[in-house]
């Protein structure tokens, strides 16, 4: 992954930005499950949105950077990610075969 500063008038400008910040975070990545809850990527949590995110559609992939525990399981601070950028941001933590068979894998393998 390439990452150099840009002039903020660059259409790549803050897609640099998201994918600096992904190179950091990438083990907090969420996916969207048909069910239409998410689930940690790795770890398999289910989660949902927290109340107080403002995104307002339910985007496929997110990078989360709280995951908060009430009486539901929610991941809060979010931004919206596309999945080649994990393989890009951590090709070793990303190597699916190493990943459990479900949904998450799946996605990944066709984006792979």
């Amino acid at each position: 992954m390439s990452l150099y500063s840009r002039p903020e008038s660059d259409p790549q400008y803050h897609e640099n930005i998201k994918k600096a910040i992904l190179s950091g975070f990438f083990m907090q990545t969420a996916v969207l499950q048909r069910a239409g809850h998410y689930m940690t990527l790795k770890d398999d949590q289910v989660v949902i949105m927290h109340p107080s995110t403002v995104i307002d559609t339910k985007p496929e992939w997110v990078l989360y950077n709280e995951f908060v525990l009430t009486s539901r399981n929610y991941i809060r601070t979010l931004m919206v990610i596309y999945p080649e950028w994990l393989f890009e941001a951590a090709p070793e933590y990303f190597d699916l075969s190493e990943f459990k068979e479900g949904e998450a894998k799946r996605k990944l393998e066709r984006i792979q």
